[in-house]
């Protein structure tokens, strides 16, 4: 056993563990797995508590906050709650819904316009949200590749295109992706 473990030794140098070297090849290193996950798991609380950190709001403004919660989690629920009724008393549904059949059709279409607004405001205001996020990071970015101290980055008129070359460009060059994008139209 000596003589190979000279021979690995002289080989491959005496700090070096061939054996587990190979291994993790094909297995993940359980200590190192470990040490990525709670270093995610704490990047991940991190990112939470920077999310729930708010400065502190009026009586007014939290019930406003919980009013707006309300719509989907109601709609949900009512609708499970029919569902329940329905098999609970079938004939006190026929009932409620032969009723929401007399509903005229412009009724409808005005609750349906509504609910749309409703829900079409706060798709927009998330979209925007999170194009201003994006538009930061990029400038953080940029920021970071150049070597000066990151701050709040001015909002750009339009995000540059993936052509962009140069210095101040926010991607590395990537000859793969220039030559596919000569072949482009």
């Amino acid at each position: 056993m000596g003589l190979i473990g000279g021979l690995l030794t002289t080989l491959f140098g005496a700090r070096r563990n061939v054996v587990v070297e190979t291994v993790e090849a094909f297995r993940e290193n359980a200590e190192a797995g470990a040490g990525r996950a709670s270093d995610h798991r704490a990047a991940v609380l991190a990112q939470f508590a920077a999310e729930m950190a708010r400065e502190r709001r009026g009586g007014w403004d939290r019930f406003i906050d919980g009013l707006n919660r309300l719509p989907r989690p109601a709609m949900a629920f009512g609708t499970l709650g029919l569902i329940g009724a329905a098999m609970a008393d079938p004939v006190w549904f026929m009932a409620r819904m032969e009723g929401l059949a007399l509903v005229p059709e412009p009724l409808w279409w005005l609750m349906g316009a509504i609910v749309s607004f409703y829900f079409g405001a706060r798709m927009q205001a998330h979209g925007q949200s999170f194009e201003r996020e994006m538009v930061e990071a990029l400038g953080r970015m940029r920021a970071h590749r150049s070597g000066s101290i990151p701050g709040p980055a001015p909002a750009p008129a339009a995000l540059p295109s993936p052509r962009a070359t140069g210095p101040d460009a926010p991607w590395a060059p990537n000859a793969a992706l220039d030559d596919w994008m000569r072949t482009q139209p």
